[in-house]
């Protein structure tokens, strides 16, 4: 609940007319912690804005949830005044239902609240948004909720959110948000010229929010432009000191500039250099210690927080912050995949245990995404890790069937099978009762 709370308040979506859903979010928030007075507050300012803008349908939304604030509050006059609003509003558009109406509207409102109530709802967000445009293809507000939605689930080398993206900014050309989002898309898929002229477009928008600022620092990170990044960071920090969000995006920009030293002195640092690596790392550790206080269940601060805690040796801490991660559930799987992957890194590298890596490695593998770059690293450690083995004489047989389980993965079967006969003679030379 207090995450919820805390996505609502450091409002990341556009603004399109966000301000009643967030209304209506803050006020359902409210009523699940029994404050049934402040939750009419919030739905009250909803109404309101509801009367301005003249939001017909989508105030059935409001209304259903003062209905049954009141009923709750056992105010059944109140409950009932409501609930006559939304039947009359129900009959007005000639729905067949009651208290009921299916249309875009209500669609594109459950859209926007799932968005925002956590990652394991973007499919189904983006599923409602999909429904709405089915009615109004070219609706402003509902291509910018699926391109959102879509670019949520899209990941690395995928470009599921591409085209919506496009659409989107073209529907919405006043929008940075949805600008510097398809900047980030065009980047990851290698057209860094396209993506640089969104983002001058967005940072040429004089109404540019903090959580704009925000992603535009996320693309100058990826560019190499880490002082870029943090400027635009403390500038929407100022605005918004308690945005989880900004917060890890600070403690990555630091976290890179420690790999960047490390880097630069062949991993090695000494002297100066090592005095600043180990300010890089306390300065990223607060920040995503800061972004946990503020956000629990931030599953990738968790990881880059026992990456730090690994860089000062402190393994305990590292394997403390991997299993609250691991131990979460409803995960994106390839936000799953890749922790298993790092997790498996720091088993093999730093406790010594390429048992429990290999676990890890396959693990991740087992996971089906639809994207290849996480798979790629765990295919290309486990066969780094399989044929070492080979070489070491560990654990032959293992390692060789293990090997062939790389090359079945990576679909090249005829090594695959080479591997597992080779690794059926040694077994039944070793055991020729076998």
């Amino acid at each position: 609940m207090p995450d919820l709370e805390m996505r609502i308040s450091a409002t990341e979506l556009p603004d399109t007319s966000n301000s009643m859903q967030i209304h209506n979010l803050l006020a359902y928030v409210r009523h699940l912690k029994g404050q049934h007075e402040e939750a009419l507050q919030s739905l009250k300012e909803a109404e309101a804005l509801t009367q301005r803008e003249q939001l017909d349908k989508r105030s059935l939304v409001t209304w259903g949830n003062c209905a049954w604030v009141h009923y709750l509050m056992d105010s059944l006059a109140e409950a009932q005044a409501y609930l006559d609003k939304v039947e009359n509003t129900c009959k007005e558009f000639s729905s067949p239902f009651r208290y009921r109406m299916e249309c875009a509207e209500m669609d594109s409102e459950e859209g926007w609240a799932l968005l925002k109530c956590g990652g394991q709802n973007n499919r189904r967000a983006m599923a409602c948004f999909a429904k709405a445009l089915k009615v109004e293809p070219e609706n402003p507000d509902y291509n910018n909720g699926y391109a959102v939605a879509a670019y949520r689930q899209d990941f690395n080398d995928n470009s599921i959110s591409l085209e919506p993206l496009r659409k989107a900014v073209r529907l919405n050309p006043d929008d940075p948000y949805l600008k510097v989002l398809l900047a980030l898309k065009l980047q990851n898929l290698g057209k860094p010229d396209e993506a640089r002229m969104y983002i001058e477009e967005a940072q040429a928008n004089t109404s540019c929010q903090p959580y704009v600022f925000g992603y535009l620092a996320k693309f100058y990170l990826k560019e190499g432009f880490v002082e870029r990044a943090l400027s635009l960071l403390y500038r929407a920090l100022q605005a918004r000191p308690l945005s989880a969000f900004l917060h890890y995006q600070i403690g990555l920009c630091y976290k890179k500039q420690m790999i960047q030293i490390k880097e630069a002195t062949n991993m090695q640092p000494r002297g100066q250099d090592r005095e600043i690596a180990d300010q890089l790392i306390r300065l990223a550790m607060l920040h995503f210690q800061k972004t946990l206080e503020l956000r629990p269940t931030y599953d990738t601060a968790y990881v880059n927080l026992a990456e730090m805690y690994i860089e000062t040796g402190q393994f305990g801490k590292a394997e403390d912050n991997f299993q609250k991660v691991l131990s979460m559930r409803n995960l994106d799987v390839t936000i799953l995949q890749d922790i298993h992957f790092r997790y498996g890194r720091f088993q093999q590298f730093c406790k010594r245990s390429e048992d429990r890596a290999i676990t890890h490695y396959i693990k991740g593998l087992k996971i089906e995404v639809t994207s290849s770059y996480v798979r790629n690293k765990l295919l290309e450690a486990l066969q780094k890790l399989a044929e070492r083995r080979i070489r070491q004489n560990v654990h032959v047989v293992e390692s060789i069937s293990l090997l062939g389980f790389v090359y079945k993965l990576r679909g090249d079967m005829s090594e695959a099978l080479r591997c597992y006969e080779k690794a059926l003679r040694l077994t039944q030379a070793l055991n020729p009762e076998f």
